[in-house]
């Protein structure tokens, strides 16, 4: 587990945990770039959106690897959002919209992505 502040420059933080849980569960890295990418995605979500930049708020991150998977479960502080209103940036008019961009590929790389606790926590699973 590890928990940061809701600082944009902590998503720096990412790299290294990931480095770290990679390294204790013996996780081939093929699978490393697309897990940072989600996770890195995730993060900054709950940091820019979930608490609003806010620095006497945290990111929880738990990792949980078991049956040929990694799960990790991002938390943060924030009043919630409704998952159901993100629009689909694939669709034409939303190209050149902002948002909705970071869900897209999370739901494109993972297994699985769950967001529970009115949207303050996104659990999303790669098969490693």
């Amino acid at each position: 587990m590890i928990r940061i502040a809701s600082v944009p420059h902590n998503i720096t933080m990412i790299e290294q945990y990931l480095d770290q849980v990679f390294c204790e569960y013996h996780i081939s890295t093929e699978h490393y770039h697309n897990v940072l990418i989600a996770l890195t995605e995730a993060v900054n979500n709950a940091i820019t959106h979930g608490n609003r930049e806010d620095a006497s708020k945290f990111v929880h991150i738990d990792t949980e690897h078991k049956n040929r998977c990694i799960t990790f479960r991002i938390s943060d502080e924030g009043g919630g959002f409704d998952p159901d209103s993100i629009p689909d940036p694939t669709l034409p008019e939303n190209i050149e919209r902002c948002g909705g961009r970071g869900v897209f590929l999370m739901q494109r790389l993972c297994k699985k992505v769950i967001f529970s606790d009115q949207g303050r926590t996104v659990t999303i699973e790669f098969e490693v």
